[in-house]
């Protein structure tokens, strides 16, 4: 992998952080200097000349239960986004401020997936009201992807994150939610974590968390 990548995911620096040490001739790869842009395999010895440590941050998946408040459940984390009182599903906890405006910035578009059930079952053309973009009052919806699952359940991914946004379009479709749960934010996915308890991301689910936000 390039080098900054390989820097950034090993916490020294962000990418264009990385550039800059190695400009600085502080990182060596194999006892030389290393260039920008260069490519390092696992067997390589690379070395960060600092004076301070690098930044350790922390990175969690939690499983919100349905009528809790969104907040974080451990000390020093915050949660990247929030999900209403009445939903239940994955939320992303973290101690590193540089993923915050990536994920949540509309600039920065990220699928985040949901299965919705309502009261009563759906209508055959529902899924592509749904998806083509719904008038919520305020806005559009951008388009977006829906599947039936069954009569009353479906499920949607968006790349938008207004309030309340899934209620308010099945609203405006006259369609009353009963339950909502997101189940994924990128390629984090929530699985068979129980509710109310968390787990740190893999290493192969951060490394593919970071590069997709550009870290």
């Amino acid at each position: 992998m390039r080098i900054n990548r390989y820097l950034a995911l090993n916490k020294y620096a962000t990418r264009r952080g990385a550039d800059k040490l190695i400009e600085a001739g502080l990182v060596s790869v194999n006892g030389r200097l290393a260039k920008i842009g260069e490519t390092v395999a696992e067997t390589d010895r690379v070395e960060v000349r600092q004076t301070k440590k690098p930044k350790t941050y922390t990175y969690l998946a939690y499983h919100k239960p349905k009528g809790e408040v969104t907040h974080s459940p451990v000390s020093g984390l915050f949660p990247l986004g929030r999900l209403d009182k009445d939903s239940s599903g994955l939320l992303l906890l973290t101690d590193d401020g540089r993923v915050t405006d990536r994920l949540l910035n509309p600039e920065h578009p990220h699928e985040k997936e949901y299965v919705v059930t309502s009261r009563e079952p759906l209508r055959s053309n529902f899924p592509r009201q749904m998806s083509g973009g719904v008038d919520i009052g305020d806005c559009v919806t951008l388009p977006c992807q829906v599947e039936a699952i069954n009569d009353q359940t479906f499920r949607i991914i968006l790349t938008e994150g207004k309030k309340h946004q899934i209620r308010r379009m099945c609203a405006a479709l006259r369609t009353d939610v009963t339950d909502l749960t997101r189940v994924r934010i990128m390629n984090i996915r929530l699985g068979k974590l129980a509710q109310g308890t968390h787990r740190p991301l893999t290493a192969t689910e951060l490394s593919t968390f970071l590069k997709s936000l550009g870290l």
